[in-house]
């Protein structure tokens, strides 16, 4: 949404912050998604609920015919909740409770995406005592890396996720033995915002390989999971609104070597809701420092984390000015020095009142909102045209 196109009229009044989400945006997102995958036949999308778990936003993804892909018993709750139907919902994480395996094994969830031994065995277990077969896939550690964040990288052997990749073959035997488990395929995930093609086409070397080698000790592959981790343009969110789903979905289709009928699964999130977010504050003060000046909002740390947690750049625009362009510290009311946006950014001349937009936080903007501080929650506004 261009800068001139934010209803500014409709926020008047409004007590700011607030998460503004253009629904039109994200249904063209959707479409998007829908178009590019449905070229290649076996291709199934299921979105990552982590990125953003409004139950208005889930709802239409649900209604769009996406999956889910969640990491919580709580994320399975809410996506069952919002329409997403049991057979379309995957669980992954590391640390599945007791509550959250029995949540899936009750509801019927399609698998879970089981990240070590000793989660598999705790599964089985829940499975015998509940007089079911819970369907599983083993999330595998490629021991792969990506031109990304150290804290959202998630396929080296030194992260927590899945079964690394060279214990693999005995964890499967494991399993092919287990009487109350199914086994279902692999599931792989290498990390987020990723923005280089290279990344995930050495995934599908790495997966290749890794299948390879299990076809010729004659054991079941099952179907691929890839998970997510495409990423988007948070310098241009103005033109470039919409993530690369085509090549994403061809470099996969290009340089996976699947067989006849194979199923694979994606598991996108920032990709599918961060460009149609917007948080909107106001600028409750500018301050001139002794070196830099400063425009303080009232929205913080605590309505958007991410650039306190990652060093991650939103771009910032005033809505309210048009007058020539100065350099702020754009920061936020938090008692804490990371409480900060972005520094020395280059924005049109601002005033007490004016509404700032930072952009580009459909994805961790909401879902990981806190009350630090005693701060209260911040509302959601949905715009359609």
């Amino acid at each position: 949404m261009l800068k001139g196109a934010f209803p500014i009229d409709s926020f008047k009044g409004r007590k700011t912050p607030f998460y503004f989400y253009d629904m039109d945006l994200l249904q063209r997102t959707l479409e998007e998604i829908k178009l590019q995958a449905g070229r290649f036949p076996g291709f199934r999308v299921h979105y990552a609920v982590k990125a953003n778990s409004n139950p208005e936003i889930l709802r239409v993804i649900a209604e769009a015919g996406l999956g889910a892909d969640c990491v919580s018993g709580g994320e399975v709750a809410a996506a069952y909740a919002a329409g997403f139907p049991p057979d379309t919902i995957v669980f992954a994480g590391v640390g599945k409770t007791d509550e959250d395996i029995l949540l899936g094994l009750r509801l019927g969830i399609s698998r879970f995406n089981v990240e070590s031994e000793a989660e598999l065995e705790v599964i089985d277990s829940l499975a015998k005592e509940a007089g079911k077969v819970a369907p599983v896939s083993i999330r595998v550690n490629p021991d792969i890396g990506a031109h990304t964040h150290a804290n959202i990288t998630t396929g080296l052997a030194e992260n927590k996720f899945g079964i690394f990749h060279e214990e693999l073959e005995n964890v499967l035997r494991k399993v092919l033995r287990m009487e109350h488990v199914s086994f279902c395929g692999l599931h792989f995930h290498i990390g987020s915002q990723i923005l280089d093609m290279a990344d995930f086409v050495a995934l599908c070397n790495r997966v290749n390989e890794i299948t390879a080698k299990l076809k010729r000790c004659s054991l079941p592959v099952g179907d691929i999971n890839v998970g997510g981790g495409l990423g988007i343009n948070y310098q241009h969110p103005n033109h470039l609104d919409i993530a690369d789903f085509k090549s994403y979905f061809e470099t996969f289709a290009r340089h996976l070597e699947l067989e006849q009928g194979q199923t694979v699964h994606f598991e996108p999130g920032r990709s599918v809701v961060a460009p149609c977010g917007t948080l909107i504050s106001r600028v409750l003060y500018v301050k001139k420092g002794v070196t830099r000046q400063f425009a303080i909002l009232d929205a913080g740390m605590t309505e958007l984390i991410r650039p306190a947690l990652y060093n991650a750049y939103h771009r910032v625009e005033n809505l309210s000015s048009s007058e020539e362009e100065e350099l702020y510290d754009v920061v936020g009311p938090i008692c804490e020095s990371s409480d900060v946006f972005g520094k020395g950014l280059s924005i049109d001349r601002c005033h007490r009142g004016d509404f700032i937009a930072i952009r580009s936080v459909g994805a961790y903007g909401e879902c990981m909102a806190s009350r630090y501080n005693l701060r209260p929650l911040a509302e959601s506004v949905f715009y359609r045209k």
